[in-house]
Order: C-alpha cells, then structure tokens, then sequence
C-alpha cells in the first residue's frame, strides 16, 4: 500500500465495463448545457438587478452603490446541500436556490436504499440513501425516476448544476451479503469492524458502521463488482447530471479511484467531489492527487476550534484552502458534521476564503432565508477572487486581503475592533458590503483603518 500523500500515476488504466451508457450519457449534453447556460444568465441579471435595487432577495438592503467593472468581474462559485426533501420538493424550491445566488445543488443518493423517513430520529439520523440495495433502480424514498429526472431538468432551468451522491464502498445491513445484484464473494470478509483506524488495510478492508463492504480492486470478482459500479456511474450521467459527491472515499482502495473512477468520471464528462473525513491535510491531498476535489475536512476542524472563542490565527494557511485551494470545498457543517457555535463568523470566513463552498440546509428555509448569510454568498459570487494575502491575525481579529478585489474583518471577541492594515489600493474609497460599517479611503500608501464589531465582520471593496 502505497502512501496517501503521495501523487497518483500520470498513466492510469480503466476498465472498459460498463460503458454501452457512453452513448446515452453523451446524448443530449450539449442540449442540457445550452439551458444551464441560460439559466445561469437569467440568475446572474436577477441576482445583479436585485443587488442594484436593494432587494431583501440578496440581503443587501436598499442604496448601496453599484458594482465598478473590476468588481463586477471577480466572484467565485458557492454550492447548496441540499438534503432531507423529497424531489418534487427540491424541485419546487430551486428557483428559490438559484435567485440567492448558489451555483450548483447537491442532494442524496437515488438508488433504491434501505432505511426510510420513519426510521430517522429527529430531522437526519441517520441520513437516507447511504444503505444501498440496488444500484439500478432509481426509485427510492425521495422519489421516482422520473421525479429525480424533473428536478435535474428544472436545476439547469435555473441555471443550476446538480451534484450526485454516489456511495460505491457498501451495501445496506440486515441482507446477508445477498442483493439483486451482488452476492457473498463480491464483498471483503478478511477484516470485519475496523478496530485501528491507522491501518489502511483495515479502513479500506473492513466494514464501516456494519456495512458490508464492496471488493471493488483486487479480489477474484472485482472486475464484475466494478462494472456495476461503473453502470452506475453511467445513470447518474445519463439523466444530465453534472457532477459525484463520492461517499466514504478513503474506505475504498485508492487505486479504485486512480485506476476506475475518475477515468469514469472523465468520459463521462463528471465533476467529482470527494469525502475524506480525515484532519490530516497530507491524507485528504492524496486522493485530491488520484484526480477528484475534495471536502476540507482539516479545515472543518480548524473552524471548530476557531469560532468556539478559539484564537483566530490559527486560520492564517489553514486547511486544504491553503494548500490547494482549486481542489478545496470548505464547509461549515454538513449532515455528518456539527457547526460551531460562532455559526455565522463561520460562514463569513468560508463565504469569502478561496475554494468552492458548500453550504448546508438542515432546515431549507432558515438558510434560504438567512439574510446575513444570503449576503455573504452575495459577496462570495460577485466580489470574492484572487490570492489571499492576510493584513493581520491575532487571537481575536482576523484581517485578509483577496487580492485587489475583497478585504475581510472578521472578529471573534466581544469588543469592537479597530486595526490599521495595508491593502493593495491607493487613495481609493472602499464600501462595506455587509452594511455594518461605514466608508473608508485608504492612503496613498495603501493603509487603511478599518471597525470590526464584536462577533461580527465587515466585506469592503471599491464602490
């Protein structure tokens, strides 16, 4: 077993299973792609004419100063989990998805699943569709096919790319390793529960949570095993959507990914996000390196700390963020992972840090409806862009530049703050876009004086 950090193979192989979908997932891609086009400029003039107007839809409020070219220019993708609704549901609310301005949705996994709605406890526990049954059949507790189908179609109506979870490691409990379409030899028996979570063998060979785990690379049956998983790789493509959210990655061998799927994801024309729930930047980059995106989980950890009162330097290269940043897909909180208490100082980084943020909707309406945090992804999809340079950090006050297009205050104490710090504009009059604060003009030096509240945050940038 190789090391996690180190880069995959520039020559990978693929198996050629599985792909009479080809045809069907390439037909139709550049009808899809001319209405997600039109969507996208439909949201872009609304979203632009509601921050012009003074629109409560973007949480601006009333008179603030139109955008200069330069600004108008800058702005980075912000992505929506959208999960624990059915798919007529979802459907019904992607207009409303779209006009806050998000760039793309991801929702749970379609294939038929063990569990249902009455097996929760409380809103998502456990989570539905991470216990697959059959990987064919697309009905299942959030729908028909042909309801999952509608919601695709309407997402790129609205401009809206949608993202797929796809849980290719295991298989539901309570079957005795036998499925429509995978029996006894086609899953790992040689480790059981995993008990070290250090040995690789372990967490790829044994059973996460009691679930029976696929022998997807290096058994006698792989080969059959991995062709189902690419037909279902295929029907995911096949019905328009545009990209994987892969579950569990790191229980799954790492050549799986190298070798299989992201060559998969490749013909097929898939975007893919994977979640490797570890804080070791290093271990995430490794499969960052097989050729996927990846949650930043070390980054997750780090905001836990930080906005539970902790020191805000500790954010200053944190996470995969700082590392690789256009592989990295910061988030606050997600169905697996609590929020920290300090929830929207959270978001006010994350909203304007490099990487492509998910934002999670555990209760769709008080997101959608978070005035602070619809102007945060306001901020993010108009102003945010360039490098990172940070202007000042102490255990209170976090101060960064996104290079001659955004500067953020963010204070995580409980008095206000006011700090001189350099910035990349000359005698140039910068406007706080969250509407805390007043103007400021920088010198002909650069520096500026700016007012941070207390838990609170300010977004300046030329008007």
């Amino acid at each position: 077993m190789r090391n996690k950090c180190m880069v995959a193979e520039d020559n990978v192989t693929h198996t050629e299973n599985g792909r009479e979908g080809q045809s069907a997932a390439d037909e139709g891609r550049n009808e899809r792609a001319e209405a997600a086009d039109e969507g996208r400029a439909r949201r872009a003039d609304l979203t632009r004419r509601a921050f012009v107007g003074g629109l409560s839809v973007v949480g601006l409020g009333a008179g603030l100063p139109a955008l200069s070219d330069r600004a108008a220019a800058a702005g980075e993708p912000v992505h929506f989990q959208y999960f624990h609704e059915t798919w007529p549901t979802i459907t019904d609310n992607l207009s409303t998805v779209a006009d806050r301005g998000y760039d793309a949705v991801w929702i749970q996994a379609p294939q038929k699943s063990d569990l249902t709605w009455s097996d929760q406890s409380g809103r998502n526990d456990p989570p539905l569709g991470y216990q697959p049954v059959d990987y064919t059949v697309f009905d299942s507790e959030f729908g028909t096919e042909a309801e999952l189908q509608a919601l695709i179609d309407e997402a790129h109506t609205q401009g809206l790319e949608v993202f797929v979870d796809c849980v290719m490691n295991h298989m539901a409990t309570g079957y005795d390793y036998d499925f429509p379409r995978f029996s006894y030899n086609d899953f790992h028996h040689d480790v059981g529960s995993i008990d070290d979570w250090s040995d690789d063998h372990q967490v790829e060979h044994g059973e996460l949570l009691g679930l029976p785990d696929l022998a997807q690379y290096e058994s006698s049956t792989s080969e059959y095993v991995r062709g189902e998983l690419m037909n279902y790789m295929e029907k995911i493509a096949s019905m328009g959507a545009d990209g994987y959210r892969y579950d569990a990655v790191k229980h799954v061998e790492e050549k799986y990914w190298s070798d299989y799927a992201n060559p998969k994801a490749d013909d097929l024309g898939m975007s893919r996000i994977g979640e490797v729930y570890s804080g070791s930047i290093d271990y995430v980059q490794g499969y960052v390196d097989t050729g996927m995106d990846a949650f930043d989980y070390p980054l997750y950890y780090t905001l836990g700390d930080v906005f539970s009162g902790g020191d805000m330097s500790q954010l200053q290269g944190a996470g995969l963020i700082g590392q690789d940043p256009f592989h990295a897909h910061p988030f606050v909180q997600n169905h697996d992972a609590d929020a920290p208490s300090q929830y929207h100082l959270a978001h006010a980084f994350v909203l304007t840090s490099e990487g492509v943020p998910m934002i999670y909707n555990l209760y769709p309406n008080a997101i959608l409806d978070d005035s602070d945090i619809n102007n945060m992804v306001w901020v993010k999809t108009n102003l945010a862009g360039g490098e990172t340079y940070w202007r000042h950090a102490d255990s209170d006050l976090g101060v960064y530049e996104r290079y001659n297009n955004l500067l953020v205050g963010i204070n995580n104490g409980g008095s206000n703050r006011t700090q001189s710090v350099y910035t990349s504009w000359t005698n140039t009059t910068l406007h706080d876009y969250s509407g805390t604060s007043g103007d400021v003009t920088t010198d002909g030096s650069g520096w500026v004086d700016i007012t941070v509240p207390s838990e609170g945050w300010v977004f300046y940038a030329p008007n």
